[in-house]
Order: C-alpha cells, then structure tokens, then sequence
C-alpha cells in the first residue's frame, strides 16, 4: 500500500470529462494510485503531466512543478481568469538505427502535455515570472492589490 494519499486537483472541467464513464475512470485510476501505489500506464496518462505545489504567501501565488531536461523555449506558460496552464513538447530522438546501439527499453516520454489549475486567488497576470533552474520550472503569480488581506481598525 502507498503510504500517502494524493488529493484530486481543482482544475477546470469540461463537458467531456463529467461524462460517467469518465469519472468511472478517473476514480479506478486514483485507486490504483493510491493504494497499490502504481499508476494506470497509458489509460488516463496521469502519469505524464507533471505534478505541481501551489502555495500562497502574503503577496503572492508560487507554482514549482519538475519537467527534467526541458527547455525554456519547449514549455509555455499562460494565465487566464484566474487558471494557470503549462504546457511544453519534447521531441522523441531519433531511436531507430542509431549506429551501434541496440536498445533493450525505451521508457523515456516525449510529445506534449498540458496541465491546469485554478488559482487561490486573482493575480496580477501582467506581472507573473518564470524560471527553469535544474529541471525545476518555478512560476511566481503577484496577487491582486484587491485580493492581499486588508486589516480594519476597530474604533472606539
């Protein structure tokens, strides 16, 4: 059994993913998950998005997610009514007759992914940073001057 339980994301949905037989899915593949501890390879590919930590400081929204050996120039980040969305491509190298080689396994992804998740709060879209350092993508969201917690003095 796996020793810790992983939450259903709040991304967006759509239409076709609250189709009956899709949550049918979803929810066999959170079992599998979380308690034998494997993933369902190839149904849902839940496996090949990239996992996210979302947290909340006084000021603003930070997103960290891993996507080894990816470039800068092969992922692209945007952010609409208050969802973020990452997307990237790798491209597959070249398997086939390279000289000298015979491969045993190949498991190494390559293709597109893209992932989405709403945000706790409004941010300040314009102003949003983004740095890949060591295959680690951090996205820094400045909150909203409307949406930071404002104290109110209490006259007497």
């Amino acid at each position: 059994m796996a020793g810790t339980m992983t939450t259903r994301e709040t991304t967006p949905r759509r239409w076709f993913e609250m189709m009956p037989m899709n949550a049918l899915r979803r929810e066999m593949d959170d079992l599998f998950e979380n308690f034998l501890g494997m993933p369902m390879t190839g149904l849902a590919t839940k496996e090949s998005l990239p996992r996210l930590d979302v947290a909340e400081t006084e000021n603003s929204v930070e997103v960290k997610t891993d996507i080894p050996g990816m470039k800068p120039e092969e992922v692209e980040i945007e952010v609409h009514e208050n969802v973020l969305t990452i997307k990237g491509h790798r491209e597959e190298e070249k398997k086939e007759g390279e000289a000298g080689k015979k491969f045993h396994r190949v498991e190494r992804k390559s293709g597109s992914f893209a992932r989405s998740v709403w945000l706790p709060c409004a941010v300040e879209e314009t102003k949003v940073t983004a740095e890949l350092k060591e295959g680690v993508l951090t996205i820094n969201l400045p909150k909203l001057t409307t949406a930071k917690p404002c104290k109110v003095a209490i006259k007497s």
